[in-house]
């Protein structure tokens, strides 16, 4: 497996299902490698299986984010087909598209009523705009007549993960009409009535956090205040707006200071399911599955159904009969779907592997999205008795030519004795060979994140090791899927026991397996794994022959005033930087007069979570000290690196530099 099979492989995205459970809808990316960007279209495949139909697709351009009509005749979509991004329907058997909509902004995406009569878009508009999309953009930090941008205190976030913030402008959502012709109707009805903020919140909501009411009456969706707090706060809310009258919206979960997100009605219109953490500011907290009685006469209290389930729920969706709901959430490498009911019983429905985008169907089975180490994702069907069927497979040709790898969890005691997880991952033919393997050490991001039984488009253990290496993972003290306690075990201990473990799952890995050789290994990492980089750099400075840093922290104090998410740096670490106990403890800087390892540094320069003068810091010192050092800056990416073409060129960089460590010349 190559870097450009890695970057060419198709992604599928959430599926939608018909109303009478028939058929599925999808979009589909396929890589353009010279134009450096991905063609999106949609397809249609029955949920029993059978061959996917291509439908609405146009060559040259974009098709995404479906949705089924009430009456299942028609499907609607986002296309730019007319110059920006609108919505559009086309008939699901005579394939004739309409565009419905014609606003002034792009939309973002949207969400048909439980009717079909009236439909919520949401976009970047102008606070001021009365309706989707004015001349101007609002963006007052904007003030000329030069090119300055100017803020104070009042607008909260100056810049946010890769963009400079626009105050004035924020992600909104309007409600509309669906007229007899098929097409939106009227100036629409802003829902953000006395809310100054994003909804859609930014950077990464979407529409699982809108619903509409089971009356069409209102709209449900997750907000995050814009204001001088909001670099500070994890505070989400939940409002429910009138998309008839004109009073203002209601926040129903100002009580509580951390995250309310996620909101779905059930099909009998009783209960609205939604997921909250407790502690503010803290972005890994865990997420339990709420309860909240709609037919209430009088504001009821919220039943926590998951409080004693030591999980935190990634997504939600009610089956059918309102009965129990779905949800999925990390356990021990894995991302299973599991059924609540709701007197809080939790079972695991699923096996191994990285289940998302589930939906319940009438006859109790599910559609759903899974992918593991082996395979990105394709769609699947369980069942009522727990069937597993797979519905398509997206990349069978790219896969039928790429070696399969052998991919091995083990345990061993971590730090404080306490049990600790990990992955081997090397190619299946090495086996037979018998020879050693040099190792890759993979350290994961967050820090409170996982190196699972999943796929991943930027760190792949499979393309890793399908160049003739070992790869070595482990979920450390901090990681998700093993309990909060677990998880908040790093909080103000970002060297101490992470490292232990690290040192101690490279030696029960190498006993376990006597093929890979941890005496020829080098160690990667990206972000909190690339702060690890440093890390290990001045405390474990014989460990590797090499170390590969992306986008890794160097200078915590740098990084307490120049990273734009504050709630982070200042929960992980204990406040803020002239406030916390012993600041300098985890500080990597501090222990440089140690470092000797070769290093390759690479950071976006876009990236304003961890801004790229983070690699630029340690590679001056490493240039300076004699250290063999690289540095590959991309000038057009973030925190990550997206498109196809840097793709490609960050794993051929990455390839040549362990390769010329621990391969023989």
């Amino acid at each position: 497996m190559t870097e450009t099979d890695l970057a060419t492989m198709k992604r599928i995205g959430a599926p939608t299902v018909s109303p009478d459970g028939k058929l599925i809808a999808y979009q589909l990316r396929e890589t353009d490698l010279e134009g450096n960007k991905g063609k999106l279209d949609l397809y249609l495949v029955p949920t029993q299986g059978g061959e996917p139909i291509k439908i609405a697709s146009k060559a040259d351009k974009n098709e995404h984010s479906p949705a089924f009509s009430r009456d299942g005749k028609f499907l609607y979509y986002i296309s730019n087909e007319s110059g920006s991004d609108q919505v559009w329907r086309v008939s699901t058997t005579g394939n004739i598209a309409i565009q419905i909509s014609e606003f002034k902004a792009d939309v973002a995406g949207f969400k048909l009523s439980n009717t079909g009569a009236k439909i919520a878009v949401w976009g970047d508009i102008a606070k001021e705009c009365a309706t989707f999309g004015c001349d101007e953009d609002g963006n007052r930090a904007e003030r000329g007549p030069g090119t300055g941008r100017e803020y104070d205190a009042e607008d909260g976030f100056v810049r946010h993960w890769s963009s400079w913030e626009t105050p004035g402008n924020y992600s909104r959502v309007f409600t509309f009409d669906i007229g007899a012709d098929g097409k939106v109707s009227g100036a629409g009805m802003p829902m953000d009535r006395g809310i100054t903020g994003d909804a859609p919140t930014k950077p990464f909501g979407g529409g699982e956090e809108i619903s509409w009411t089971p009356s069409d009456r209102g709209l449900i969706f997750t907000a995050r205040k814009a204001d001088r707090d909001e670099p500070k706060s994890t505070n989400t809310d939940l409002y429910i707006a009138d998309v008839v009258g004109t009073e203002e919206t209601v926040n129903f979960t100002a009580e509580n200071p951390a995250t309310d997100t996620t909101p779905v009605p059930s099909p009998d219109g009783k209960w609205l399911a939604y997921a909250a953490m407790e502690r503010a500011t803290y972005e890994a907290d865990r997420l339990v599955l709420q309860l909240l009685d709609m037919q209430a006469q009088e504001r009821p209290e919220t039943i926590a159904l998951t409080k004693d389930w030591d999980r935190s729920v990634g997504s939600i969706a009610w089956a059918p009969d309102s009965k129990s709901l779905i949800v999925t959430a990390q356990d021990t490498l894995d991302h299973p779907a599991y059924r609540v009911t709701l007197d809080g019983k939790v079972t695991r429905l699923t096996k191994s592997g990285n289940i998302g985008d589930v939906v319940p169907l009438p006859d109790g089975g599910m559609i759903y999205t899974k992918n593991s180490l082996q395979a990105p994702s394709d769609l699947y069907r369980m069942d009522a008795k727990g069937k597993e069927t797979q519905l398509t497979n997206v990349n069978a040709d790219a896969l039928a030519e790429i070696g399969k790898v052998n991919v091995q969890r083990f345990e061993f005691a971590g730090a404080n004795g306490d049990r600790v997880w990990g992955h081997i991952t090397k190619p299946e033919s090495a086996k037979a060979s018998g020879a050693k393997l040099p190792v890759l050490f993979v350290v994961h991001g967050g820090p409170q994140g996982s190196f699972g039984d999943s796929w991943s488009f930027r760190w792949n253990p499979k393309v890793m090791a399908s160049q003739g290496y070992a790869v070595v993972s482990i979920d450390f003290h901090g990681s998700t899927g093993y309990g909060q306690k677990f998880t908040d075990s790093i909080n103000q201990d970002w060297g101490g026991k992470p490292l232990e473990d690290l040192k101690l799952g490279l030696a029960a890995a190498a006993k376990l397996d006597g093929q890979i050789d941890t005496g020829n290994a080098c160690a990667l990492g990206a972000s909190y794994g690339g702060y690890m980089m440093n890390w290990i750099a001045g405390n474990w400075p014989d460990g590797f022959k090499c170390l590969v840093n992306h986008a890794g922290i160097f200078d915590l104090r740098s990084f307490a005033f120049s990273t734009e998410e504050l709630w982070f740096d200042q929960w992980d670490h204990g406040g803020t930087w002239w406030d916390r106990p012993d600041a300098e403890k985890w500080n990597p800087i501090n222990h440089i007069d140690k470092w000797k390892t070769p290093t390759l540094f690479i950071h976006g320069e876009k990236d304003f979570r961890i801004p790229y003068v983070h690699s630029i810091m340690p590679f001056t010192y490493a240039q300076e000290k004699g250290i063999p050092s690289k540095l590959l800056i991309f000038p057009d990416e973030n925190h990550w690196v997206l498109k196809p073409q840097n793709s490609i060129q960050w794993h051929q960089s990455v390839f040549n530099w362990v390769g010329s460590y621990l391969k023989a010349k």
